[in-house]
Formats: C-alpha cells, sequence, structure tokens
C-alpha cells in the first residue's frame, strides 16, 4: 500500500530532517511538505544534519502550497492531533486501526481478484511504502500539524481517523520527529516489519579436536599448580571436557584457554 508522510505548516527545519530520518529506517520515502515556514527548508543546513543520512528521503520530498496538492492520490487519511474536538473522525490507538485498516485492505483485494486476474495490464506501485498493488489502489497518508498548534479543524475533519499514540496520561507530549518515528514504527509492523538485523557475526564453534588440545593443556597446566593429581584424577579432565562443551567455545576462546594454561605452567616452573 501506497504510503505518505505529510507536514503541514512546518515551523522548524530539524523536525522536517527528522521526519525523513525516521521515515527512511521505517522503509519510507514519500514526504510532502505543505506550506512550510521555510520555503527551501529541504536544502536548509539544519534539515540535512537532522536527516542523518537520509538525503535521498529529502531528494525526493515536494514542498506544496495547498493540502489538496499533498493529498493527491491518496484514499485514507490519518491525522495526528489529540486537541478534544466537538465532533470529527474517531480517535484510534495506531496498531489497532491499523490492523482493521489492512484487515479491509485485504478484503478488498480478495473481492476484485477475478477482476484483477483479467486485467492486461495490473499496476504494480513497488515503491518503499509498501510493496505491489493491483490497478485501482491509492494509498495512506499521514498527516502531521505545526510544532506550535498541530492541526486545524478543517484538516482534521478531512481525515477518516484520528490516531491517538498511547503515553502517560500526564505527559503526552511527543516532539514531532518522535511522533512520525512511532506512526512509521507502527505501520511498517502492521505491513509486515522487518527482520531484525544481527549486529554481530555468526558465532563459529571450535571443533572437537580443537578443545581436546585445549584439555590436553590444562591437564598439564592443573598438574604444574597441584590442582591435579594424575595418579588419582577422578573426573576432573572430563567434567571439565562437558563443561567446555557447554560453552561452545569459538577458536579465538580456545586460544585464550590455552593462554591462560601456558602462564600457569610457566609461573609454576618459575617457582620451583
Amino acid at each position: 500500500m501506497k504510503t505518505r508522510f505529510v507536514l503541514i505548516n512546518t515551523s522548524h527545519a530539524g523536525n522536517v530532517g527528522a521526519a525523513a530520518r525516521a521515515m527512511k529506517v521505517m522503509g519510507f520515502d514519500d514526504l510532502v511538505l505543505v506550506a512550510p515556514r521555510w520555503p527551501n527548508v529541504l536544502r536548509k543546513e539544519e534539515t540535512i544534519q537532522r536527516a542523518s543520512g537520509a538525503l535521498d528521503v529529502l531528494e525526493k520530498a515536494r514542498v506544496v502550497a495547498t493540502l489538496d496538492e499533498a493529498l493527491d492520490g491518496m484514499s485514507h487519511l490519518c491525522a495526528t492531533a489529540m486537541t478534544p474536538r466537538d465532533f470529527g473522525p474517531p480517535t484510534v490507538e495506531p496498531r489497532v486501526h491499523f490492523e482493521a485498516l489492512l484487515k479491509q485492505e485485504r478484503l478488498a483485494l480478495a473481492a476484485s481478484a477475478p477482476e484483477a486476474k483479467n486485467a492486461s495490464n495490473p499496476a504494480d506501485d513497488g515503491e518503499a511504502g509498501g510493496g505491489s498493488a493491483p490497478a485501482g489502489q491509492t494509498g495512506v497518508a499521514f498527516l502531521f500539524g505545526c510544532e506550535r498548534f498541530g492541526m486545524t479543524n478543517e484538516d482534521v475533519y478531512r481525515c477518516h481517523a484520528a490516531l491517538s499514540i498511547p503515553t502517560n496520561p500526564r505527559f503526552g507530549s511527543l516532539n514531532l520527529g518522535a511522533a512520525i518515528q512511532v506512526i512509521a514504527y507502527d505501520w511498517r509492523q502492521a505491513l509486515g516489519g522487518f527482520g531484525v538485523q544481527d549486529a554481530t557475526p555468526a558465532r563459529v564453534q571450535a571443533d572437537a579436536a580443537q578443545v581436546a588440545g585445549m584439555l590436553g593443556h590444562w591437564e598439564q597446566a592443573l598438574t604444574s599448580i597441584g590442582f591435579l593429581d594424575p595418579a588419582a584424577p577422578k573426573k576432573l579432565m572430563p567434567r571439565l571436557n562437558q563443561l567446555f562443551n557447554r560453552a561452545q567455545l569459538t577458536p579465538e576462546e580456545i586460544h585464550i584457554l590455552r593462554g591462560v594454561a601456558k602462564a600457569m605452567i610457566e609461573t609454576a616452573q618459575a617457582k620451583r
């Protein structure tokens, strides 16, 4: 489903950069600014610095004069406004609303499957906003108001839902960048999410021969310091063997342990 983030009357350049960064880490890149305070905000130094590498999102971003222009092609609009109003769209938790929205989307796709199969040129939006889409599908837009006053009533009224991020009832104030990050994360999770990126290389376990060689070295070391009696070894070495097998040592760790054994032997010899 196509996804767009719309910032209305943004007054701080840094927040535009923060928005781009929040979007990129969640795989979105469609950013539209409606009448920002700075017409050249996408090129301001503070914007670029706060984007922290999300320059492709800034380069693709658009500045428009009206909200109508920003919402062109979007079929479902989500406001992010918590100011009490006499009427308007229902206030919903993002995750709950996203689940319902995607369920509705799946049902619509299932209902239109025969028509899509017979279509000669099915459309594929294929953008970072979230995979392919059948012909005629539009998308969802998340609207964020200016930092000081939020969204106007008129802008909220045209939306289908007002998203409310669950926060501490006594202090629910989120800055713009943080709010965008939360919404982008919840929406990405609803779309299927990303796999966890392993920050460490795969662990390579030492083979049996390496463990056996290290145990032989330790047997010499423990004997040299008088901890092991060769005449009555009991089950010390088999138990150490089991201990090291459970530890699933790496070759590097084997090397460290053999270094310890070597130091024990050299110390024992020096005291004689």
